[in-house]
């Protein structure tokens, strides 16, 4: 059975988030999914003493943990570790404590991993039984406009396509991702963000301070062409402009929710064990198989 080869490339993610350190980190967009994680902390009654942070932006995150809570966190990129007193993520395979873990939260690392699912029984074997885990990820309309204008700019130019933005997954399809994972009461939902830019060069500029290149393992290594970069801004401000000039630019953030099993939680009745009728409840008269049903008056 031949292994699967990656489709993304952790080193490479290391190193960009690297270089966006030294030049600048643009911590904008984690500040806004900081105060996201914090609005679905607060609606949660429970005290979380010892939190597992993974992912990018752990300054800004920090802002939306529990107040004294024991925090151990890890990122892939060595200069933001150092920087934010965090452990580095060497591989997608973190040393963790089983059940040491009140609360588990991955920030816009999901998207990057060539094994999501173990990522996420990762953060479940950390967690104690009935502990939280919060993960906020690029979904699937994120930077739809910078797709479609490269794509069919190069189309155009070159003559065909190559893989320029990493694929991101619809929020049905990754709330999937909960199930596979083994988390009790799974939820997923979104938030969209439009930012607006003066230009697409001011878009790709901000997406390097990021860190947010491309890191896919079957990317072009040579760069773009002057002809199609410059096609691909014309077909961007053609259809993505904002009625001041700017153009507009999609972040979706998909956060995915669910709880480590635990024994005092909710547990679905098995089938067959209802003590009351559907009929009885609705004032409705049963209708036993293969009886036909009248006309209704």
């Amino acid at each position: 059975m031949t292994e699967r080869p990656d489709l993304f490339e952790l080193t490479t993610l290391a190193q960009r988030r690297d270089r966006a350190v030294r030049s600048g980190f643009a911590d904008f967009l984690c500040r806004e999914v900081a105060g996201l994680v914090a609005e679905r902390l607060a609606e949660v009654k429970r005290e979380f003493n010892r939190v597992l942070l993974v992912g990018t932006g752990a300054g800004a995150m920090s802002e939306a943990l529990p107040p004294g809570a024991a925090v151990t966190a890890f990122e892939p990129s060595p200069a933001m570790a150092e920087a934010e007193g965090a452990g580095v993520m060497e591989s997608e395979t973190l040393p963790l404590s089983e059940g040491a873990n009140d609360l588990a939260i991955s920030v816009l690392l999901l998207h990057h991993l060539n094994d999501p699912v173990g990522h996420l029984i990762q953060l479940r074997r950390a967690l104690r039984p009935d502990g939280l885990m919060l993960a906020a990820l690029f979904g699937g309309r994120t930077l739809h406009e910078l797709r479609a204008s490269l794509a069919e700019a190069e189309a155009e130019i070159e003559g065909g396509l190559s893989p320029r933005v990493a694929p991101m997954g619809e929020i049905r399809d990754l709330g999937a991702l909960l199930q596979r994972a083994g988390f009790a009461m799974p939820v997923a939902d979104a938030e969209r963000l439009e930012v607006t830019y003066a230009d697409p060069l001011a878009l790709m500029r901000d997406l390097r301070a990021m860190g947010e290149t491309n890191i896919l393992a079957a990317r072009r290594r040579v760069p773009m062409r002057r002809a199609t970069l410059s096609r691909a801004c014309e077909i961007y401000a053609d259809h993505f402009s904002a009625p001041d000039g700017r153009i507009r630019a999609t972040f979706e953030i998909v956060f995915l929710t669910g709880w480590s099993p635990g024994p005092d939680q909710p547990q679905p009745l098995r089938p067959g064990s209802a003590t009351r009728r559907l009929a009885d409840a609705l004032g409705a008269r049963e209708i036993s198989a293969g009886e036909k049903a009248g006309k209704r008056r």
